[in-house]
């Protein structure tokens, strides 16, 4: 657990916002190819690592390196940006973030996300507290910016990378905190299995394709490069901690359905059964307001089972938080399946 975390930490740490995640990647290939897996990169930047079996099926683990952020869509009058949003976030889970504007050549330009009429003072309370919109947000950059042509001096452009600030902590008492936990603690979760079957020496029965796709928060991570002979596809990703959820972060969540439907239902029972066999501690939810890659490769055409695990999130596509136990339960279970 303690190399799953530091890992997990490190990934937290590096930016890797949809369509922008070639850091990332590369941390997580060099990882994969220190235990001597085949290794591989798709045109699109997905990273496939593969564990030979001793048959001709094959299974699919995936979790996703990409993460939520926005990318310059307006330069104010007065220097200020507006935004175009990557992936489905509230205006209000991100007022007051630190982030950095990443210019086409490479140069990060620290900058603050605020509310149009944030100051009580200069506003006052009825208009500083009205309804959070993203057409009402904007960054204030951390430099000489007071016009569109300073803006254009420092080299930001319309259509640079925003990466909000990740404030990643992990706790003594074993919760972690920080922004991107989804999907970052399942990729941590699927080299830590893949380690787990080095270190066992013993060879799977299945082909196994660790598969970390880089495009999931935009909705098409999954489709594409996709092995033969598939039988099952296994999604690693959050649970949904909340109200009205079962989800909980010292625990796996088995998915049984999300806004595409129901997970293959057999596999789903199949995953219950063996958490309950090997006395993994988990939960079984519905996530209404939710899609994974497992329902990309669906609608790819993927004809294969399908189903859904990963550690309970709380505060999802904000300043979220999990805990070792969800995250060891989830390798646990993973690590069980990969070996069936």
């Amino acid at each position: 657990m303690q190399n799953t975390m530091e890992f997990l930490m490190q990934l937290l740490r590096t930016r890797s916002v949809s369509g922008n995640t070639e850091l990332a990647a590369e941390i997580v290939r060099g990882r994969l190819e220190s235990l001597g897996l085949d290794v591989k990169v798709t045109n699109k930047g997905s990273v496939i690592a593969s564990m030979e079996g001793t048959t001709d099926d094959s299974a699919v683990i995936s979790a996703h390196i990409d993460t939520l952020g926005a990318v310059v869509s307006k330069v104010t009058p007065e220097g200020y940006l507006k935004y175009h949003c990557v992936g489905g976030f509230t205006a209000s889970s991100i007022e007051g973030e630190y982030c950095q504007v990443e210019t086409f050549n490479g140069r990060l330009i620290p900058g603050t996300i605020l509310f149009s009429k944030t100051s009580v003072h200069a506003h006052g309370r009825e208009k500083s507290s009205a309804k959070r919109s993203h057409q009402e947000m904007y960054i204030r950059l951390d430099d000489t910016a007071n016009s569109p042509e300073d803006v254009k001096e420092l080299g930001i452009s319309v259509g640079n990378y925003i990466h909000f600030a990740p404030r990643a902590t992990h706790l003594s008492s074993g919760y972690i905190k920080s922004r991107h936990i989804d999907d970052k603690a399942g990729v941590a979760i699927l080299v830590g299995v893949a380690e787990s079957l080095v270190k066992q020496k013993v060879k799977p029965q299945r082909n196994i394709h660790f598969l970390f796709t880089v495009h999931e928060e935009v909705g098409h991570g999954a489709a594409g490069w996709l092995p033969d002979n598939v039988s099952d596809f296994l999604a690693v990703d959050m649970g949904v901690c909340g109200a009205d959820q079962t989800s909980d972060e010292r625990k796996v969540t088995v998915c049984a359905a999300d806004s595409s439907g129901p997970y293959n239902y057999e596999l789903t029972k199949h995953l219950i059964n063996l958490a309950e066999m090997n006395n993994i501690p988990y939960a079984v939810d519905t996530f209404p307001f939710y899609g994974s890659d497992a329902g990309a490769a669906m609608r790819m055409g993927l004809d294969a089972r399908h189903a859904l695990v990963g550690p309970g999130v709380d505060t999802s596509h904000a300043i979220e938080r999990t805990h070792e136990q969800g995250i060891k339960a989830t390798i646990d279970l993973v690590t069980i399946f990969a070996m069936e």
